[in-house]
């Protein structure tokens, strides 16, 4: 009998395995990500669109999905909507770059389990897919800092308002003058 090498005190089956969809249209991070996976015991299928996602989940439901939240072709959230229609029970977590309470509660509705701000870590999404129905999953063991945030949150607004840094300031409530001088340095370390 085959066996994978999980970690040092656990060994998975095959017939064990458990069936994930990675959805990111960044293809390194995509590939990287399935390896990470596959070693922690999934059986790993790879989409780079959401046109490919949407057609994996109605030709195979997983019964977990990691889909980024901003792909090339629309959205993740579309993906997520596919995925609940194929199958109800997927265990499905969204990964984005931009955190932010309205996206979290949008992925939520549509039926996410977790939102995971990037850069997130193989354990952490795999303790967010495999978290028991009303537990909650582990804090992260290097969160974000306010300051990081904060900048990811200016960030977010300011590519929504098509990086018009006037409307950016006006939205954000900020002096325009101030606004440049956040958007002009490098995102802040955790």
């Amino acid at each position: 009998m085959t066996t994978l090498q999980m970690d040092s005190q656990t060994r998975i089956t095959p017939q064990d395995e458990r069936r994930l969809l990675v959805v990111d249209d960044d293809e390194r991070f995509c590939s990287r990500l399935a390896r990470a996976m596959e070693q922690r015991g999934f059986a790993v299928e790879q989409a780079t669109s959401v046109a490919d996602a949407v057609a994996a989940a109605r030709r195979d439901p997983p019964e977990y999905a990691v889909v980024d939240l901003r792909l090339q072709d629309g959205s993740g959230l579309d993906v997520v909507q596919a995925l609940r229609e194929a199958d109800e029970n997927t265990r499905i977590v969204i990964l984005t770059g931009y955190g932010n309470i309205a996206t979290a509660v949008a992925a939520v509705k549509v039926g996410a389990t977790d939102y995971l701000p990037k850069p997130a870590d193989a354990d952490q999404i795999a303790a967010a897919l495999t978290v028991e129905d009303g537990d909650l999953p582990p804090p992260p063991e290097n969160p974000m800092s306010a300051d990081r945030v904060r900048w990811e949150h200016i960030q977010r607004v300011y590519e929504q308002c098509d990086r018009n840094v006037s409307e950016t300031a006006r939205r954000l409530r900020m002096h325009r003058r101030t606004l440049q001088r956040i958007l002009a340095k490098y995102a802040p370390r955790d």
